[in-house]
């Protein structure tokens, strides 16, 4: 080895911070400390310990109950909304079909319900451009696939 080019070698302690458990080993810095060793990790202890650094743990288990709150108030609102108040959206006509009735005032399922009636007002839910028998046969077959009661 050539002189004066490599680090001092030292015995160097070191800590753990969690359990304060003390080692020697070989390194070219004079002391070291650690977060976790293997006396107090949990893989190799096999305890179910938690361990939090910087309390990230804490904030996802918030981040996990705001998102079933949320999720709650939404199923609430569900459940909350009257059958009749059912957007066309949910009616799974197409885009295309669901736009087009939008367009023509046609925004929920009342809506659609007056002017499905009798065959008269069938009629004039056809003379809209774009909506034609198939289309007024699909939203027929959904209604009454949500329980909805329907002549013909």
């Amino acid at each position: 080895m050539k002189e004066k080019i490599h680090p001092a070698w030292h015995e160097t302690p070191v800590r753990c911070m969690t359990c304060g458990t003390t080692w020697t080993t070989g390194s070219t810095v004079e002391s070291l400390t650690v977060e976790i060793c293997s006396n107090c990790h949990p893989f190799y202890t096999g305890e179910q310990r938690i361990v939090d650094t910087e309390g990230r743990v804490d904030k996802f288990m918030k981040r996990l109950q705001q998102r079933d709150e949320i999720r709650s108030a939404l199923d609430r609102s569900v459940e909350e909304r009257t059958p009749l108040d059912l957007p066309i959206t949910e009616l799974d006509i197409g885009a295309r079909y669901t736009n087009i009735l939008e367009d023509n005032g046609i925004k929920v399922v009342a809506d659609v319900l007056d002017r499905l009636g009798d065959e008269d007002d069938e009629n004039s839910i056809l003379t809209i451009q774009g909506i034609g028998r198939k289309v007024v046969s699909d939203m027929k077959k959904s209604l009454r696939g949500r329980g909805y009661q329907l002549s013909n």
